[in-house]
């Protein structure tokens, strides 16, 4: 047996030595071509999550109305009167350094399909971007978001929130997630897997090309000086070809001869089978390439089994009932073609007409890679961060500005109107303010939805960084007046191989694993991108993003951050201390990161959101709104250019030992900026008594100035102008 091959070859599939011997043992023979290039894919990291399965099993992912956890093409979970919310998120980042526009729009298709695989119709999309700073960054920024709006708006789905940021760290690395929320009925909710020997395997949408070819290899490693090189391991996506898909995939409920649908994403047909497959126990599968529909001559089966062609879905279908099924797809115009069968041997076998070309063990494809576990150290601690060395702050209005002006906290106008958010005709709030929430069609239900990270408390600490992102999700959502349901998360991380990084990927997980089960919020789904790297210490920050979904069961209740009346009564809800670790005013001000991050105490998370959550139920608010980047006087700016309302305050008289820098900046978590009527008042310090919470009056809402008597006042235009210059290479 041939125990060793060449590097370059190994390389070239993402394999190691070591791995290429446990699949020679395994088969007790040597692999042929084709079938080194569909273990190497399936045994990649961006698709066995080798490094980060064991870790990933102290996440909490089942509780009260789950009705699909990790393992499936997306999660699933019961929000009353019969539906199902449907949601995933997921990384298309070295794609998108290579190619912005196609890497992000090809990223935003396959989110797509993971959930139109389990049945529901796709209803909103978010995203998680990040990028090195501007100008010299503006290729990948203007091409991602490019991407991401050529795609949702072109297919019909609003995408209707996410955040952007700019850091150093990601301006060789840019980071690209995409989130799809769908809508299924319960007893509708369908799940890959290939049961029933003898029934059909239908390949159906786009004709397979060369393109994608080792993308989820390409995937799996850090980018260097050949990166630019793999291009055509980036798809090309096309989104009115989808469009037609998922119109035909939902009208496949009109049928019951369908078995299961799977997405082809990473890894083609390789995966899509061998996934359907490898969830039933001893099923297997037997397809012929000929059969495959392709946009090229000449191509190999090795091409056919690992393309990565966009737009294209697998139907295993009632052996017998193909034709229902298939006239369905001709109705919209797509190609179908009965591809295989499947069969109860445990194998995937592969034919070219009547040459075998592949025959592996289905299980030694989806669960034979051998898990790593990298050695974990700590990195050197972050800086300390002496309070006492920085200077007092001289002019709270100057810094409100230079902080509203700033990358990371400006307006996302220029990029929100890119996309276009009303489509369909179910979204009551839009992007712009803590998260968007969306109408479930005949029904009083709200579904709201938002992503969250921030990045910079993750590099000082990964574990609170996480804790902290799953905690500003849940207020987010909150802030909407809906109630926090469950997450998906996308880990994104520099290379594992490094001591420090396999550290921060293990605190990453603890970190949301803690703050998951504190507030009761179930993982369903997500992903984990890693080689987030170009090489030596180029690696990013670890980027744990939290992506949330909650309920509203009145969206007519619903709240927005904007003050919205003259004279209400402008409040600050949870404590502030001097959290300046980690800001963006410590950035923005004195150039520096250091340390920690804000402090996180999750009993008083949740006393806090009950108590907004509460107010919100009982009609005593008329806005709400997260504190977080910035701190409370940039989430208070936020509340007046919202809702185009200022506000007048007393002077801030902090009591020692909190600064008056931190009083205004600090990024203290579990707070909130309300207002309400002067009528709620006695019931609302009630309430907050009731969840041992404090809760102090800033001021009054009215007039066209945010003003703390005494020690700044600015008005509206002039805080307007500032939040929508900071994205002015894109106006």
């Amino acid at each position: 047996m041939k125990l060793q091959v060449d590097e370059r070859t190994l390389r070239e599939v993402a394999l190691t030595q070591d791995e290429y011997k446990v699949i020679v043992e395994a088969l007790e023979r040597a692999p042929n071509a084709v079938e080194l290039g569909m273990l190497g894919v399936l045994w990649s990291e961006h698709c066995s999550y080798k490094t980060s399965k064991a870790l990933l099993r102290r996440l909490p992912s089942t509780g009260p109305g789950v009705l699909q956890g990790p393992g499936e093409n997306a999660g699933a979970v019961s929000i009353g009167e019969g539906w199902a919310a449907v949601f995933k998120i997921e990384s298309h980042n070295h794609p998108s350094a290579i190619e912005p526009y196609q890497g992000a729009a090809t990223g935003v298709g396959g989110i797509i399909r993971d959930v139109i695989a389990m049945g529901a119709r796709p209803i909103a999309l978010l995203d998680s971007l990040r990028f090195g700073p501007l100008p010299a960054s503006s290729r990948h920024f203007e091409g991602v978001v490019a991407g991401i709006g050529g795609y949702g708006n072109c297919i019909g789905i609003p995408t209707v929130g996410g955040e952007v940021y700019f850091d150093e760290c990601y301006e060789q690395n840019p980071l690209v997630n995409a989130m799809c929320v769908g809508l299924v009925r319960v007893d509708r909710l369908m799940r890959a897997r290939a049961e029933g020997p003898g029934n059909s395997l239908l390949l159906v949408g786009a004709d397979t090309g060369r393109d994608g070819i080792h993308g989820a290899s390409f995937s799996s490693v850090e980018l260097d000086e050949s990166s630019a090189d793999r291009r055509p391991a980036v798809q090309v996506g096309n989104p009115f070809l989808e469009k037609c898909l998922l119109e035909a995939c939902m009208d496949l409920a009109r049928t019951d001869a369908v078995v299961a649908i799977q997405d082809l994403g990473a890894a083609g047909l390789t995966s899509a089978v061998a996934e359907c497959a490898g969830r039933v126990a001893s099923a297997g599968a037997r397809i012929d390439v000929s059969l495959v529909p392709r946009r090229q001559r000449g191509m190999t089966p090795y091409d056919v089994m690992l393309s990565e062609s966009q737009e294209r879905m697998l139907v295993v279908v009632q052996r017998g009932r193909e034709p229902e099924v298939e006239a369905i797809f001709q109705a919209w115009d797509l190609t179908t073609a009965v591809i295989g069968d499947v069969t109860d041997d445990g194998h995937l076998t592969v034919f070219d007409r009547k040459e075998l070309v592949a025959r592996l063990p289905i299980d030694l494809l989806t669960n034979g890679a051998p898990t790593r576990r990298p050695i974990a150290a700590a990195p050197e601690p972050a800086p300390v961060l002496d309070l006492d060395s920085l200077p007092p702050l001289v002019d709270p209005a100057e810094s409100l500005l230079r902080l509203l002006a700033s990358p990371n906290l400006c307006s996302r106008r220029p990029i929100i109107r890119r996309y276009d958010h009303m489509v369909g005709d179910a979204t009551v709030i839009p992007p712009g303010g803590d998260a968007a929430l969306l109408r479930i069609k005949g029904t009083r239900l709200g579904l709201a939805m938002t992503t969250d990270c921030n990045s910079r408390y993750a590099h000082l600490d990964p574990n609170a960084g996480a804790q902290l992102a799953v905690a500003e999700a849940a207020r987010n959502i909150v802030a909407t007046g809906a109630r926090p349901l469950a997450v998906t998360d996308c880990l994104n991380l520099a290379n594992p191989d490094r001591p420090e990084v396999a550290w921060e990927l293990e605190e990453t997980v603890n970190g949301l694993a803690q703050a998951c089960r504190s507030l009761e919020l179930p993982i369903v789904s997500g992903n984990v991108s890693l080689y987030n790297d170009s090489g030596g210490d180029a690696g990013i920050h670890p980027t744990a993003v939290v992506g949330m979904v909650g309920l509203i069961d009145d969206y007519s209740k619903r709240l927005q951050a904007g003050f919205r009346n003259e004279g209400d009564f402008v409040l600050l809800v949870g404590s502030t201390l001097n959290d300046l670790g980690g800001s963006e005013y410590l950035k923005v001000e004195h150039g520096l990161t250091a340390g920690r991050p804000p402090g996180l105490d999750l009993t008083r998370e949740k006393a806090v959101t009950r108590l907004v959550l509460a107010a919100a139920q009982a009609g005593l608010l008329r806005s709400a709104h997260d504190c977080s980047d910035g701190g409370m006087l940039i989430a208070l700016a936020e509340c007046c250019l919202l809702g185009e309302l200022g506000v007048r305050c007393p002077a801030m008289r902090p009591e020692a030992p909190l600064r008056l820098d931190a009083a205004f900046f600090a990024e203290s978590p579990s707070r909130f900026i309300i207002s309400a009527p002067s009528r709620a008042m006695p019931e609302l310090q009630t309430l907050a008594r009731r969840h041992h919470v404090e809760i102090a009056l800033l001021g009054m809402a009215g007039g066209d100035v945010i003003e703390f008597e005494g020690q700044l006042k600015v008005s509206l235009a002039e805080v307007r102008a500032a939040w929508e210059s900071g994205l002015e290479i894109f106006h």
